[in-house]
């Protein structure tokens, strides 16, 4: 078990060490999403209160790196719109003058 410091973590993930710090305490208010999907983070955190250094599993790093994963999604084909003969098909009521 290898343990990152917040720095270290928020370095592998490409984020500020704050942004860091928002995203563990919107996980323990159950309110992180990433890509749209609920994420919960495990870490450590010292102290006798609970205020000491914060330690992040270098595994739990990597769980959230592959979270964060964009893939592409392929394009769909256009088709070409197809040539309709009565370019006014919507309308069902005959066109010209009503007192025709």
């Amino acid at each position: 078990m290898n343990l990152l410091t917040s720095q270290q973590a928020a370095e592998v993930l490409g984020i500020s060490v704050l942004t860091l710090y928002d995203w563990l305490g919107q996980s323990d208010a159950g309110e992180f999403e990433i890509r749209g999907e609920r994420v919960t983070i495990d870490y450590y955190q010292g102290g006798r209160k609970g205020q000491g250094r914060i330690r992040i599993e270098e595994a739990e790093v990597r769980r959230l790196l592959s979270l964060m994963r964009s893939t592409p999604k392929p394009q769909r084909r256009r088709q070409s719109p197809t040539k309709t003969s009565n370019s006014f098909r919507h309308i069902t009521t005959k066109l010209g003058r009503p007192d025709d």
